[in-house]
């Protein structure tokens, strides 16, 4: 059941289907990609919005709640999981059936389905912008589980491919202010929770597993001139750490295919894919996928058969989604953030981006 809603559908709808190069459309997702938009008037508050689905060309509006945002799909493709206000719910894929999952005065978010489909991994915060642990919980609501139990912030955590580990990030604080980030793994069931790294006031960031291990972001993380990465990797139990790129520019991992053999990064204004080692093989060569302006902001993942990247990219111009064909390189404009002249009304894209997987 799509909806079709008249300003800010129409106006997705111009930005997705603008005029492209034929040789262009080749990279159009055959499967849909879910994002948020939202609509502010001139008090800066949301007036419209919610998830939408580019596919095929076509975007069509699946929810009406403008605070609804970062969606995952289910191994399936028929759910997603998203988030709103301070909750998850969960819907099937063309929008119909939307419940809540959580509730309650703490702040959930970032769900994703375990690989097996039973039940959603995501953080939990008791208020907007308290330390965060995480959680699992079955898309019904029921059999809530706490993983980590610690005073620090814990986030960004990503399953192995075969469900059986999660890693994540856990920030420490530091004596003197600031602080550190590790990367830890624990066990769906919060048993054999163990530190990767140990570096002090170097980050360790943005962790994904791959076929040999766990790759990594590691540098100062966060905003402003000071922050930098490079990317190195580590088997699962966090020894073997080697660097896979460095130098020439911060490095910044983004996504891992779903086969666990190609990084997709973000380095020298552009997105790039470098193969990952398997086996007695090295790293291969990178390859630049798509160019992205300086100082933007990026969140970019692949399709689940690992031939596409959706990338979300971000300026203080503009923000737009696109779908880029790995192969190829080319690339099609799904949608458009937009501010009109008199400052009136704002479109923003939500940055996290969720392709379904076929059924």
């Amino acid at each position: 059941m799509f909806h079709h809603r008249s300003l800010l559908s129409a106006l997705l709808a111009i930005a997705a289907l603008v005029a492209l190069p034929a040789a262009a459309m080749a990279a159009n997702p055959s499967r849909a990609v879910v994002f948020s938009q939202a609509v502010s008037g001139a008090e800066g508050e949301p007036d419209e919005g919610g998830l939408f689905a580019a596919r095929n060309g076509r975007l069509n509006q699946l929810t009406e709640n403008p605070a609804d945002s970062q969606p995952d799909f289910s191994p399936d493709g028929r759910m997603i999981a998203f988030v709103r206000d301070g909750d998850l719910w969960a819907m099937r894929a063309d929008g119909s059936a939307q419940h809540a999952v959580t509730g309650g005065p703490e702040v959930d978010g970032r769900p994703h389905f375990a690989p097996n489909g039973r039940y959603l991994l995501f953080e939990r915060a008791a208020a907007t912008g308290a330390p965060r642990d995480l959680y699992t919980v079955r898309p019904s609501g029921a059999g809530l589980r706490r993983l980590t139990t610690s005073a620090a912030d814990e986030r960004e955590a990503t399953f192995s491919g075969n469900g059986r580990a999660i890693a994540f990030v856990r920030g420490f604080a530091e004596p003197g202010g600031g602080s550190a980030d590790d990367v830890f793994t624990v066990r769906p069931s919060g048993a054999a929770l163990r530190r990767l790294t140990r570096t002090g006031r170097v980050d360790e960031f943005a962790p994904r597993f791959f076929a040999r291990g766990i790759v990594f972001s590691r540098g100062q993380s966060g905003e402003g001139p000071g922050a930098y990465a490079d990317v190195f990797t580590m088997r699962g139990n966090g020894r073997g750490v080697r660097a896979l790129i460095r130098g020439a520019g911060s490095a910044y991992v983004e996504d891992v295919s779903p086969n666990g053999r190609l990084l997709l990064f973000r380095r020298s204004q552009g997105l790039w894919t470098k193969p990952l080692p398997v086996g007695r093989r090295g790293a291969g060569r990178a390859r630049k996928l798509t160019e992205v302006a300086d100082q933007s902001t990026t969140n970019a993942v692949f399709s689940s058969a690992g031939r596409q990247v959706a990338a979300f990219i971000a300026t203080e111009e503009r923000e737009t989604l696109a779908a880029v064909d790995v192969r190829s390189r080319r690339s099609v404009e799904l949608a458009r953030g937009y501010s009109l002249e008199s400052g009136s009304t704002a479109s923003t894209i939500g940055p996290v981006i969720a392709w379904q997987p076929p059924r």
